[in-house]
């Protein structure tokens, strides 16, 4: 997926969604909140912290507000966006909607005032590393050196990747294909992640 530098240039690649994505951008901008772009979609902040993201999807647009969970919701519009997560909650829009700017500006609002009440993330657990890869660490010290400057997010994905394969062939190809990434000192997902 090719890198998006701007909200214009972001609006501009979601023709269908055009008109809501301007209309939306501009409620935002009633907020103050300082517009960014994070992940190639805009996204809106306040003292650096996100509130509010604009996103353009095949059937709707609409607005993530990262913590969601922790507003009052008086419309009943915000929706889960998956069931595993936990506080990133979505108001969605289709084709033909009015936006509610006065809404809008309300809920944003209150998601930027309550930006420091989100709830932290749960310290994620270390990674178990699984026996195959544990025994080809052991026996490659420069490899082990090497998986051990990872992040834990990239060694815990590194370990979920070699643990969720069935077979023991689809393992040691697994392991096969990671070891030069490990050496590398990159991420199991890096060709993925665009910023």
């Amino acid at each position: 997926m090719e890198k998006i530098n701007s909200p214009e240039e972001y609006i501009e690649r979601h023709e269908a969604w055009k008109n809501l994505l301007t209309d939306l951008r501009e409620a935002l901008f009633a907020t103050g909140l300082e517009e960014k772009m994070k992940w190639s979609i805009p996204t809106y902040c306040v003292d650096n912290k996100n509130v509010v993201g604009l996103a353009a999807f095949k059937e709707y647009c609409g607005l993530w507000f990262f913590y969601g969970s922790i507003l009052e919701d008086p419309l009943q519009v915000l929706q889960n966006t998956q069931e595993k997560t936990k506080h990133m909650r979505h108001w969605k829009f289709y084709p033909g909607d009015k936006i509610p700017k006065a809404a809008i500006v309300q809920y944003v609002i209150e998601a930027a005032e309550k930006v420091d009440l989100a709830p932290k993330p749960a310290k994620a657990k270390k990674a178990e590393v699984p026996a195959l890869l544990k025994e080809t660490l052991a026996k490659d010290p420069a490899l082990k050196a090497k998986f051990s400057a990872l992040t834990p997010f990239k060694q815990k994905e590194y370990c979920e990747h070699i643990a969720g394969a069935k077979q023991e062939k689809t393992k040691l190809s697994r392991l096969e294909k990671i070891i030069p990434m490990i050496s590398a000192g990159i991420g199991l997902h890096d060709k993925y992640r665009n910023c």
